[in-house]
Formats: C-alpha cells, structure tokens, sequence
C-alpha cells in the first residue's frame, strides 16, 4: 500500500502521466432483486446506567474518569453534605421534642385515669387526655420518618455504582452545582453488547420471514449469529423504521466497544429472487466504507467523483446497490487508488 501511494505521487514525464494515474472501472451489472437484504447498525450495552444526583450542593469529588473500571456501591462522587446535615440535626431535635411531649402526655393520661376512678375529674376531661397522648404518639412516628428521610438524604450525597462496569462518560467536574436528576457518570457492563439496527417499516415482512439474522462485528470478516433477536413493537413516527436488537453471545462481544459500526444481513427463506425486479450490481472490492458511510468512485469525463450508496445482500462476489447508482454507470474497480489526488478513468 506505501510503494502504490507512493507511485501515485511520483512526479512522471508528460508521456506516463495517463498510465501512472490511471484506475481501472468496471460496469454497473444488473441483478435479480434478492430477498435478503443487509442494512448498517451499532453496537450499544444490553446493561447501562446514567448516575445521576438526588440530593442538590456543589460537587466537592469527582472519583471516576471515562474508561475508570467500578465495582458495585464504589463511591463516584461526593456532593457537600452540609445541607443534609443540618436537616438530620434539625430532624433528630424534633425527634427529642416529640419524645418528651409523649412522655407529658402519658403522665397527665395516668394522672386524669385516676382521678376519674376517684371521681375528681369528668370524663370529657379523660376523654381530652387520651386524645392528647394519642397525638403525641402519632407526632413521635411523624418525627421519627422526618429523621429517616434526612438520613436517607444525607447518605445520598455518595453517589455510588449500582453495578460493576465501565465508566462510559462523566458529565460533571468537581465544583459543579449538581441538583436532583442531572446526571453526573454513565456506567455500562462490558462483555454485554447487542447491534441495533433501524430497519425500514416497508422491509419488516422480509425481515421477519429471514431463515436467519447475522452480525459482521468490525475488524471481523467472519458474521455472527446473535444469540437473541427482538423486534420493538412500535415504528419511528419520524423516520419509519423499527428498531431490532440483536443480542451478541459473550465470546463475540469481547473486545468490542459500545458505538461501533457494525453490518446486519437478514438471510433470506430462500434464494429465489423476489418477482421480476433488479437491481444494479457492483464488485465488492468497488465499495469504499469509512465508518457509516458507504461510497463508490464513479467515472465521469477524466475524472472520479465519489458518490454514497445504499447496499443491499451479497449476491456472490457482487452486492446488490439499493440507491445510488444506475446501471450502465461506471466506477472505479480500485476505490483506494481512485481517491488519490490525479487519478483519471482508465481508457
């Protein structure tokens, strides 16, 4: 790949110029429509968490960093905890208060209770007591929640892990203002990955009949069978499409990373082609993919222009061309050497 870069870049007497950039083309053929088809998907955690605070007050420790590995109940952040504890102070005073006010009520409860057997006091009198010890108990369990809660908030303010993960993102620092329900890390368990894909609502039939669904993971030529494969039950308003996702077996997922490209094909029932329909057909070399993008070099005049296309199953060594290009058309056989700066169609 250096010594064919390096060709190209060769400053070459005015006679060679036209074999030294010259790219060879190949037609666009036609091909029966078949009834697989392959669409571009991504990988995404089956497990994953966005941590966010529950209690407001500055951030006074940010633990954790993108790529940080955290066991379960690992403290992440900590947020200042003063306001909480004053309100714990403040609950376990009232806690005190209603207690001694139970205490007062039980006595003047027995006071009255025998007075009334010695027929010193009346009965409504008995009747004003028993209700005011009633009160007081009800004002100590009132009490006593109040305390819970603010313990409950004061222990908040350690933003721990709820599982064993990967720090995927933070997203505040130390000295934010954080307040109930901004989020401050996103965690994922890693080894468990699904693909996703978006498939268009008019080829869902197609895909729901497919003998079977297959994952090429990147880096990977071999496909992978997923261990799992669920349709959402509902459509994209916008977009049409329905999600699938495609659960990845644990040996296929490792070493992969959430928010990486990968291709889904859904294998058809049968290889018959579907009626009388084609389809423009183009080499699988021809294909330039960068990332999501899927391109060819076409031929126009002395020069290449790249254009994207939408791909659909392979049909042998081809691969069916959904939108993008038109047969007869004529593209580079060598994308590569095509995107280089000079290079013209071969006569």
């Amino acid at each position: 790949m250096i010594a064919l870069v390096a060709a190209a870049v060769l400053t070459v007497a005015p006679g060679h110029a036209t074999a030294a950039t010259a790219v060879p083309t190949v037609a666009v053929g036609q091909g029966a429509a078949a009834a697989g088809f392959e669409l571009d998907g991504a990988l995404e955690p089956v497990r994953q968490s966005t941590v966010a605070a529950q209690v407001p007050g500055n951030v006074l420790q940010l633990l954790v960093q993108a790529g940080d590995r955290v066991a379960a109940g690992q403290v992440i952040a900590r947020i200042d905890e003063r306001d909480a504890q004053a309100g714990l102070a403040r609950s376990d005073a009232a806690v005190a208060q209603a207690e001694a006010e139970l205490r007062n009520a039980r006595v003047h409860l027995e006071r009255s209770r025998e007075l009334r057997a010695q027929q010193f006091v009346s009965q409504a009198a008995l009747d004003v007591a028993e209700t005011q010890y009633k009160a007081a108990e009800a004002g100590l369990r009132q009490a006593q929640a109040g305390r819970t809660q603010a313990a409950l908030a004061r222990g908040f303010a350690a933003v721990t892990a709820p599982f064993a993960g990967v720090v995927l993102a933070t997203h505040l620092e130390a000295g934010d203002l954080a307040s109930p329900g901004r989020p401050i890390a996103t965690i994922y368990a890693p080894g468990v990955l699904r693909a996703v894909v978006q498939v268009p609502g008019s080829r869902m039939a197609l895909a729901r009949s497919a003998r079977r669904v297959e994952v090429q993971l990147p880096g990977r030529a071999q496909w992978t069978a997923p261990s799992s494969a669920t349709a959402l039950p509902v459509a994209d308003a916008v977009s049409q499409t329905v999600e699938w996702r495609l659960d990845l077996p644990a040996d296929a997922a490792a070493g992969q990373l959430p928010g990486a490209t990968v291709r889904v094909r859904f294998v058809a029932d049968a290889a018959a082609p579907v009626g009388d329909a084609e389809v423009p057909t183009v080499p699988a070399g021809a294909l330039l993919r960068r990332g999501e993008l899927t391109a060819v070099y076409v031929a126009q005049g002395e020069r290449f222009v790249l254009r994207a296309v939408r791909t659909g199953a392979a049909v042998g060594d081809r691969v069916q061309v959904l939108a993008g290009l038109k047969p007869g058309e004529r593209v580079a056989a060598d994308p590569v050497r095509a995107g280089l700066a000079g290079a013209t169609p071969a006569p």
